[in-house]
């Protein structure tokens, strides 16, 4: 849906330095790492969003090169599939349409793709390219031990009275091993939506987006078919080894997406009420302080999958 021109290419390339110059600012800047990785997803996006595939394509690329120049090769194949591939691919996704006539809508409308199906697609992507990074960097239950130890021992310097013991520890270790992956492939799904949230809004704001803007508490939801990828995740749990954990990373990815299609479901259950917005903050900080309240959601979200199309009459964006 868009030409390929200089404009295009040469903004495919800022966007790709720019994102290259963010991830490698995380790696200095530890308190804000993954604000700064998932922030390098932001050029990306918006460059495909606003200016279409080429754009995007040389935005991966020049990012790719420019951070093979200056960090490693290594260090560019982790960013590429964890963040850069990832929101190549989303832009596309959401610009992606057809004729409303195709699925049984008006004459003279664009039907566009659904945005649980991009979402579902960002939860299998941020999977794969965790396990290739887990393959690339020869991550085993052994890091997530390692974590622990030293935990434990950081607890041992500020209580010398603690002093769990064996069973204790392998208690503990097993539980990590399992928590990692599972924490680590949730928060990734939510900063990359969360970004993909901004850039449309950047994009919309410039007058470059092609896709209309969204209600998003009527329209996010999961596919109805990830529920048994997140349900196939549950049972690799319960394997032990390397299954374990890819079913622990596939629960906290899958998983994250229905959280978020459970927020934005209750958005939309109390779009109109007088207490809806002290209500909303309280279920926010009680999922960031407490943790288990973000279960009611993610209920929420597997009980309510759907696909709600957008369409646009023709020209219009």
């Amino acid at each position: 849906m868009n030409t390929v021109n200089k404009t295009s290419l040469l903004t495919g390339a800022l966007a790709g330095v720019t994102a290259a110059l963010l991830s490698m600012g995380a790696n200095t800047q530890s308190s804000l790492t993954i604000v700064l990785y998932a922030a390098s997803a932001l050029p990306i996006l918006i460059a495909g969003l606003g200016w279409g595939n080429a754009a995007a394509i040389t935005a991966i690329i020049s990012a790719g090169a420019t951070a093979a120049a200056l960090i490693s090769p290594q260090f560019a194949l982790l960013i590429l599939v964890v963040t850069l591939i990832p929101a190549g691919w989303l832009s596309h996704l959401a610009n992606l349409a057809r004729p409303a006539t195709e699925l049984g809508g008006p004459d003279g409308a664009l039907a566009w793709y659904p945005l649980s199906d991009i979402l579902s697609h960002l939860a299998g992507l941020v999977t794969a390219g965790m396990i290739i990074v887990g393959i690339i960097v020869g991550y085993d239950s052994g890091v997530s031990d390692r974590m622990v130890d030293i935990v434990i021992e950081a607890v041992k310097a500020q209580e010398p009275l603690y002093n769990p013991d064996a069973a204790a520890i392998a208690q503990i270790k097993s539980i990590f091993t399992l928590a990692l992956p599972l924490i680590q492939g949730a928060v990734w799904v939510v900063m990359l939506f969360t970004a993909y949230y901004i850039a449309t809004r950047i994009v919309q704001m410039s007058g470059k987006s092609l896709r209309p803007r969204e209600d998003i508490p009527s329209t996010l939801r999961m596919h109805r078919n990830a529920i048994f990828i997140f349900l196939g995740g549950l049972v690799l749990t319960f394997l032990g080894g390397a299954p374990a954990t890819i079913g622990a990373l596939i629960c906290g990815t899958f998983g994250a997406g229905f959280l978020l299609a459970g927020f934005a479901s209750f958005h939309f259950r109390t779009r109109g009420k007088s207490w809806r917005l002290p209500v909303l903050w309280i279920a926010y900080l009680s999922v960031l302080v407490f943790t288990i309240p973000a279960i009611f959601f993610l209920l929420t979200g597997l009980t309510d999958t759907r696909r709600t199309i957008a369409v646009t009459p023709v020209g219009k964006n």
